[in-house]
Parts: structure tokens; C-alpha cells; sequence
């Protein structure tokens, strides 16, 4: 990576106490700067997804390198990959799209088939089943990207899901 350049690294492991610091302890040692940074619990499963501004002398063979300590001691997969600034601007989202009901296979694959077939585009998505062990709700939220054009089509998709489905705009100067 000639001069400041990103790179994208992504960890997954078993859920455990000391996994961010150890991750980012190393990415400070060697004067990367994190950009963006997301992370997750999935059912015990700790997941993170980092963009990093590595420092001119610092390449992804590097940051692999330092992270391979780190890796074993906590029982994680580290995957570094270099990544192109293409100039293309970020999208913000719009809205927040809430999604509640039964669970069933195929939720998320028609709200993100609506979405994308109206243009919309998916920003950040979240999805959890909660309420009691006899009746479980599947909740998903979705941080659009939200065309007019797709809350008639989100309000046809939850008739024929029988889910229920909002659209609340989203304030775009918070987190």
C-alpha cells in the first residue's frame, strides 16, 4: 500500500472478553488509524469489521503479520484485505425500516429484494428473534437508503409476509 491506504480487516471467534483491545491494541502499535469500525454478537459469536488508514510503511502482509499473536491468543480468524479508495461517496442512509413478525426462512431476502428492486440501498441491518420461547418475534432493522418509490412496495411485501413493517426517517447528522 503505497502511501496512507486502507484495508479492511475483519475478525470472527467465539464470543470472549479482550477481543476488541487485543485486535486494536495491535492496529495502534503500528500506527493504523480506524476509520470505521462495526461489531456484533451473533448467537455467541463474536463478529468485527474494521477500515483501517495504515501509515506509508505499513502493508497488508504487515498488519497480518501483527495480528497472528492476537489471533491465536484469543481463538479468532483475523482476514486483512487491501482496499481501493475509488472516489465513489458513501451513501447515507434516509430511513429506518423496522420489520416485525412470525419467524419464518426468507424475511430478510424479500425486504432486501424489495428494497434493491425499488433502489434502495442497505446501510447498516440487524435482526434478532426475541419474545418468549413460545412465541418468538423475528425483528429486523434496516438503515435505508429509502426511494419513495419502496414504501408502497414495503407495504404490499408486509401484506403478503404478515409481518408488520415501518418507515421512520432518520436524523442524518447522528451516529
Amino acid at each position: 500500500m503505497e502511501g496512507n491506504a486502507n484495508a479492511a480487516v475483519w475478525v470472527v471467534g467465539a464470543d470472549r472478553p479482550g477481543i476488541v483491545a487485543g485486535v486494536t491494541r495491535e492496529l495502534y502499535g503500528l500506527g493504523c488509524n480506524l476509520l470505521d469500525a462495526a461489531s456484533t454478537i451473533l448467537r455467541g459469536h463474536f463478529a468485527m469489521m474494521l477500515m483501517v488508514e495504515a501509515p506509508p510503511d505499513c502493508d497488508v502482509e504487515r498488519i497480518r503479520a501483527a495480528l497472528d499473536a492476537t489471533t491465536e491468543e484469543l481463538g479468532i480468524s483475523v482476514t486483512v484485505q487491501p482496499v481501493i479508495d475509488d472516489g465513489h461517496d458513501t451513501t447515507t442512509p434516509t430511513h429506518m425500516v423496522s420489520v416485525y413478525g412470525a419467524d419464518k426462512p426468507g424475511i430478510v431476502f424479500r425486504v432486501a429484494e424489495a428494497l434493491a428492486e425499488t433502489g434502495g440501498n442497505i446501510t447498516d441491518l440487524t435482526s434478532r428473534v426475541i419474545g418468549s420461547h413460545d412465541e418468538p418475534v423475528y425483528a429486523l432493522m434496516l438503515e435505508v437508503d429509502l426511494p419513495e418509490s419502496a414504501r408502497e412496495r414495503l407495504g404490499t411485501l408486509a401484506s403478503e409476509l404478515q409481518v408488520e413493517i415501518s418507515v421512520h426517517p432518520l436524523e442524518t447528522d447522528l451516529l
